[in-house]
Formats: structure tokens, C-alpha cells, sequence
């Protein structure tokens, strides 16, 4: 693999991850401190882990060619893999501009590097603390699924988490379908029934119900951008497909929206309230005895 390709290939994951990062943004509800908070340290972990990883990788390179040309190149047989870090240009790409950076910018960035600390220090006082809120669901979670001869299936924490769960279900039941496609229908089918559900919706600053502008905006959200989706959103799915969904909470009885579809298959799915870091987070649930080729599979 040469530098060319390497470079390349990171570009593309900044990207990707710029990407992510303005989904994670965009999913904050406006004045919800407590969300904006978790999602600035998940962004951070998220850069932090691109970053490291993107390191490590032109590290191994420039060993790997230094082996290859140590015969020309007396030096580099002397260097070891922290001197070639020291020396590496991890710049995005050689053809970029500099850019000035203005006061506001060095605000952000001393900020954002002090929410990466933060974040970091948060991470590894969970791996050490068993008693962590964290620690107790999955425990809870085990047991819960020993008992009833099931299994977890995880989906990944990018904000899509309940749509592809859901895809997940519906695939297992062979019924395809796409996270994209399935974030356009239930759009469309709140648009469709407005009534059925705007009285249910309310700003988390205040309180009021929303308006109906605010809530087209809140469905056009949901086909765009990768906001969390919740109780309406499974409500309108088991509308779309006829089936109810049965969620599995750590603490309680499995709750089941779209009850009057009961005679269907259930989509099955685990709802998670500290598995990351920004808290609420959905995850698919099998029978412990589905293959891997039956789990997708």
C-alpha cells in the first residue's frame, strides 16, 4: 500500500466523519444542554479514535519503507517507529491553503480539546467503575436475554441506531429494506398523520406543543439528518408494516407499540439508556438460536 493510496483513504475518512459529526450536531434538540454536552464528548472520542488510528497507520508505513530502502538509506535503519512519528506530516492534504487561525477558532479548539480530556478521563473511569450505570444495564440486559433464550444484536451509536435495528428485524423477517428508505417513509407517513401525532410533540425548552412549521421541520429531520428516533417514530414503523414492536428495557417489562398488529411476527428491539456516551441507544434482539447467516445476513 503506498503513501499516495494511505493519504487518500484519510481524506476520505475525514470526510466521512465530518459527516457524522454534523449528524450528530443536527440531532441535538435546540437548548437540550445535557444532549449537546454528550454529543460534544462523542464527537471528541470519534476524532480522537480517527486521529490515533490514522497515526498508527502511517506509522507502520514508514517503518515498513524504511525497512524496504535501509540499504540506500543508512539513517532510517537507525530511526524507530516514535522517531518516525515525531517527523510524519499529517496535514488533510499537501495542496490545502493554510489558513489563519482567528481568536474564536483557537477558543473552540482549546475547548474541544478539553472536552476530548474530558471524555477520555470519563472512559476510562468506566472501564475501572464495575458499579457504573453503564456496567449494571449490561448486566441487567445478560440476564434478561438468558432468560427468555435471547441474544443482543449491536447496532451501531451514529444516530440511526433505532432505523437500522429496525432494517435489521425486518431483513431477519425477510422483508429488505434500507435505513435511508425507511427514514423517508416514516417522514412521509407523520406527514400524512399529522393529527395523529403533532399533539404529542413538544419543545424541550418549554414545554409547548409544536407548531405545524416546526413540525415539518421535525419530519423533514427525520428523513435528512441523523436524528434519534423515539417513541412516534416506532409508533408510525409498526403503522408502515403492520407489526408491533416489542422493546426490551434493562429495568421493567418489554413495552409493545402497535399492539392491535399482535397477530404478526414482533420486530424485537432493546433500548439502551447508558451503552455510550450519549446515552439512549437502540439495538436489535434475536432469538439466541438464529444463525449468523439468518442474522445477516
Amino acid at each position: 500500500m503506498d503513501l499516495e493510496f494511505i493519504e487518500q483513504k484519510h481524506r476520505k475518512e475525514k470526510k466521512e466523519l465530518q459527516a457524522k459529526i454534523q449528524g450528530i450536531k443536527k440531532a441535538v434538540p435546540k437548548g437540550d444542554k445535557r444532549r449537546k454536552r454528550e454529543a460534544t464528548e462523542e464527537i471528541a472520542r470519534l476524532e480522537a479514535e480517527l486521529e490515533e488510528r490514522h497515526q498508527t497507520e502511517l506509522a507502520a508505513h514508514h517503518a515498513e519503507s524504511g525497512a524496504e530502502s535501509g540499504a540506500e538509506n543508512p539513517q532510517a535503519q537507525n530511526e524507530n517507529p516514535e522517531d518516525l512519528l515525531e517527523r510524519l506530516d499529517i496535514s488533510d492534504t499537501a495542496e490545502e491553503k493554510p489558513q489563519k487561525i482567528s481568536k474564536a477558532q483557537k477558543r473552540r479548539n482549546k475547548k474541544a480539546q478539553e472536552e476530548k480530556e474530558r471524555a477520555d478521563r470519563i472512559a476510562e473511569a468506566e472501564k475501572d467503575n464495575v458499579n457504573s450505570a453503564r456496567n449494571k444495564e449490561t448486566k441487567q440486559f445478560a440476564a434478561i436475554m438468558a432468560e427468555k433464550n435471547m441474544r443482543i444484536k449491536q447496532i451501531p451509536s451514529d444516530g440511526h441506531c433505532l432505523y437500522n435495528a429496525v432494517v435489521h428485524q425486518l431483513l431477519i423477517q425477510d422483508i429488505e429494506e434500507t435505513m435511508l428508505n425507511l427514514r423517508q417513509r416514516v417522514s412521509d407517513h407523520m406527514r400524512a398523520n399529522l393529527e395523529e401525532f403533532l399533539c404529542f410533540l413538544t419543545k424541550p425548552d418549554t414545554g409547548d406543543v409544536f407548531t405545524p412549521e416546526e413540525y415539518e421541520k421535525y419530519c423533514d429531520d427525520i428523513a435528512h439528518t441523523a436524528a434519534w428516533g423515539g417513541h412516534h417514530e416506532m409508533k408510525a414503523i409498526a403503522e408502515l408494516y403492520k407489526r408491533p414492536i416489542q422493546v426490551w428495557q434493562a429495568e421493567g417489562p418489554a413495552l409493545t407499540i402497535g399492539e392491535q398488529f399482535d397477530s404478526e411476527e414482533p420486530i424485537m428491539l432493546s433500548y439502551h439508556r447508558h451503552e455510550f456516551g450519549l446515552g439512549e441507544h437502540y439495538n436489535s434482539v434475536v432469538k439466541k438460536e438464529t444463525s449468523p447467516t439468518e442474522d445477516k445476513r
